[in-house]
This record gives C-alpha cells, structure tokens and sequence, in this order.
C-alpha cells in the first residue's frame, strides 16, 4: 500500500495512470452521474 501499489491512488499517481481509484476528471464524473439521475 504504498508508491509501488498499482491499485492504489498514491501509486497511481507516482505510475502516472489512471483508474477505479484515480479517475482522469472526478467533476465530470459526479456530472455525468447527476446527468442520470435527473433523466429519470
């Protein structure tokens, strides 16, 4: 659980990649997200 983890946000980070954990735009996902809700 550290710089070396792939599935964790830090280790993502210092990887440099993106994922579950460390989406590339939290605020467009939580748009998105808000988006399907409200269709409804």
């Amino acid at each position: 659980m550290g710089k070396g983890d792939p599935r964790s946000r830090r280790g993502k980070i210092y990887q440099g990649s993106f994922g579950k954990s460390r989406p590339k735009d939290p605020a467009k996902k939580k748009r998105q997200a808000a988006k399907k809700t409200s269709k409804r």
